[in-house]
């Protein structure tokens, strides 16, 4: 396509391919049918939805060359071409895939076809009500230390036991959420230390 003057975009999916159609517009787009998250039957009709004069040109391996040429008929797709491409089978094509752009019989049964389908919400087990906690106590007021030193290293340690608290209270979480297992750790730290 380069050596007649035109510029390239590669997506590597059916879904991206059908965004950047929309985004950038192309004069032609070439699609082969087996491509990740939505096959390129779907993506052609897609893109003939947003733009009736969508030119569009299916490549098929041999083997696949009749159920391509039926997604092209479908898709209103110019021409298929058959791998491996040359620069002499486009040239040969160039008349086709430059030619009139056929109806797309496939866009009415589109919606039939391959209905929008919705993803389920996940079915998450009913978690338990959460235990009740004590009353928390008052605080404990302690008188003010003198010294700067004992008062920072005093700070130290609160601030390491609310780090210390916070850690515990998340890893039980994560235990009771079962996201994680903390019986193995333990079991693998006594391991450790024995």
């Amino acid at each position: 396509m380069s050596r007649k003057g035109w510029n390239t975009e590669i997506c590597e999916d059916g879904d991206k391919a059908v965004d950047e159609y929309v985004r950038l517009e192309p004069e032609m787009v070439f699609l082969s049918l087996d491509l990740p998250t939505m096959d390129g039957h779907i993506a052609a009709l897609e893109m003939r939805e947003t733009d009736k004069s969508s030119r569009i040109v299916f490549v098929s391996s041999k083997t696949r060359l009749s159920k391509t040429q039926d997604a092209a008929y479908s898709s209103g797709a110019v021409t298929t071409l058959v791998t491996p491409i040359t620069f002499g089978s486009v040239d040969r094509e160039w008349a086709k895939i430059m030619g009139d752009i056929p109806e797309a019989p496939g866009l009415s049964d589109l919606d039939a076809l391959y209905p929008d389908i919705e993803e389920p919400e996940p079915d998450f087990p009913e978690m338990p009500p959460l235990p009740s906690f004590p009353p928390v106590p008052a605080p404990i007021i302690l008188e003010p230390i003198s010294e700067v030193s004992k008062s920072k290293k005093g700070r130290k340690l609160k601030l390491f036991m609310l780090s210390l608290v916070i850690l515990c209270s998340s890893l039980g979480i994560l235990h009771y959420l079962e996201y994680i297992d903390i019986q193995a750790y333990l079991d693998e730290l006594l391991t450790i230390f024995n």
